[in-house]
């Protein structure tokens, strides 16, 4: 209820809402309400993948679609850099080379380039040959081996 009131405010509001890349939850709502109007600012903290709604809001897109519907962005989108909890190339091979044995390394997360890049990174500066896992692909813990599952499914709409 609270937050369905805050929809209805019209000025002298600062709303402060969860949901890192504004793919779900209550700041969708909240976005869906405000990127029309003029008056309105978006401050966007933090790392926005490729394809997220935070994404196209950094990027500068002058429509986005959000539950089925074209919504033109009037407000002002601002970022805030710095303040994301994601490591750079650089503090994670800090950390990385601080290990008395080398350890293996799998890159699971991030863009496809960023991986690479890094993996590249690990190789030239610690003689480390990371692994980049397909997607689906299962990593046993117990003995590091890796099983390829094949292709990942295509998502069903519901």
């Amino acid at each position: 209820e609270e937050s369905q009131a805050i929809n209805r405010l019209q000025s002298g509001a600062i709303v402060i809402a969860g949901s890192g890349m504004c793919t779900g939850g209550r700041i969708v709502h909240h976005l869906k309400q405000n990127l029309g109007r003029r008056g309105c600012h978006v401050l966007i903290v933090g790392f926005q993948a490729q394809g997220t709604l935070g994404r196209r809001l950094v990027n500068g897109e002058e429509s986005v679609r959000i539950h089925g519907e074209d919504y033109r962005v009037q407000a002002q989108v601002h970022t805030v850099g710095g303040l994301s909890a994601h490591a750079d190339q650089s503090d994670l091979l800090r950390w990385v080379g601080g290990f008395r044995r080398r350890p293996a390394v799998y890159l699971v997360h991030g863009e496809t380039e960023a991986k690479q890049g890094l993996q590249t990174r690990l190789r030239d500066a610690l003689g480390i040959d990371a692994v980049i896992p397909a997607p689906r692909d299962r990593l046993n813990l117990s003995n590091m081996s890796l099983t390829s599952r094949g292709p990942a499914p295509m998502a069903r709409r519901t």
